[in-house]
């Protein structure tokens, strides 16, 4: 593929600093890039880069720019944002499906839309719905009773459960399950174990993303609800009755507890843990590796375990990493106070 930086300076509204009549092939991240390619930098901490880097091509924000020789530049208030323009126009790849597989097996009463691609072995149950444009790879089981919306895509070995309900252009990745049994289990007096039987579903909006090997539980009674734009990672935990508002991001290897709720616009961190039956509101940020065992409803930045404001956290590490320093004070004022009170035992025996 060959593009002009005066293409992609059309295409992202960027400003060009240098020849716009030079082309590249490919794009590449900026320590590694070549004569020939582009290359991107939206973080300061790679800013140093570009001095070295051996792109044709930059896209950065003006903040960042400086001349430099045999390299053309694109300026960009939002450069990440207009690299995406540019990956999904000229570099995104889908895998290619197209038409219904002779291995797959379709149950009779499914209705599938049109422009329906259907991969190898998959199965489709009883009653199912899927609409228009989507895409159901290999090896994927849809049981009965869901209802899939349009331009959906559905990747290998993903399962999703009876009567699950699924959006408008929604991405699950490979070897997700939708709609398994939530962990519902009463011990009895000795102590053992009987299931619970979960006859609730999942819901997931549209414009819903979830990632690779990650669980959204279906509910014991009503729904688990994944509202609509909401992006979860690969290997995360959702437990049943959840409900997670929309447009919120979880990233990888979170988890969250049994009828927990989490507002809108939400940013979870990789690997927090969220107890049970607590509410999160709408714009909180939770740092990585955080532990929220109680409601968090100001929006805002939380970190640690137990999870409380970020500034809070780090003022009390910066007093924790001072405390071998406390330690010796206190015990040079408590060696004086005993001076102090021998003294004054001394002076009231004297005067005794």
């Amino acid at each position: 593929m060959k593009i002009s930086v005066k293409e992609l300076a059309e295409l992202t509204g960027a400003e060009v600093r240098g020849d716009s009549g030079t082309f590249v092939f490919q794009v590449a991240r900026i320590q590694e890039a070549k004569p020939g390619e582009l290359a991107m930098v939206y973080l300061e901490s790679y800013a140093k880069y570009i001095a070295t880097s051996g792109a044709s091509v930059i896209l950065t924000s003006p903040q960042w720019f400086h001349e430099k020789p045999d390299t053309v530049f694109l300026l960009h208030e939002k450069p990440r944002k207009a690299f995406q323009k540019i990956l999904d126009t000229y570099f995104a790849k889908s895998l290619i499906l197209d038409g219904i597989d002779a291995s797959a097996f379709i149950d009779p009463t499914a209705k599938l839309g049109e422009g329906v691609a259907i991969g190898r072995n998959v199965v489709i149950g009883k009653n199912v719905v899927i609409g228009d444009g989507c895409k159901i790879y290999h090896n994927t089981v849809i049981d009965d009773d869901v209802k899939m919306g349009n331009n959906c895509s559905v990747y290998q070995n993903v399962s999703i459960r009876e009567n699950s309900v699924i959006g408008n252009r929604v991405v699950i990745q490979p070897g997700a399950v939708i709609g398994a049994d939530g962990f519902g289990f009463e011990p009895d007096e000795e102590g053992k174990y009987s299931k619970i039987a979960q006859v609730g579903n999942v819901v997931l909006e549209d414009d819903v993303e979830i990632g690779a090997n990650t669980t959204v539980d279906r509910a014991a009674l009503g729904s688990t609800l994944v509202k609509r734009g909401a992006k979860l990672d690969n290997l995360v935990m959702v437990a049943h009755n959840v409900e997670i508002g929309e447009h919120t991001a979880i990233a990888a290897q979170s988890g969250i507890s049994g009828s927990t709720k989490v507002g809108s616009r939400c940013m979870i961190g990789g690997q927090v843990g969220l107890v049970g039956h607590i509410r999160i509101g709408d714009d909180v940020m939770i740092g990585a590796q955080s532990g929220i065992n109680s409601d968090i409803l100001k929006p805002g930045l939380y970190s640690g375990t137990p999870a409380r404001p970020t500034k809070e956290l780090y003022r009390n590490y910066i007093k924790l990493s001072h405390i071998d320093d406390y330690i010796v004070r206190i015990s040079k004022l408590e060696s004086k106070l005993k001076e102090l009170e021998a003294k004054l035992t001394d002076t009231e025996a004297d005067k005794a």
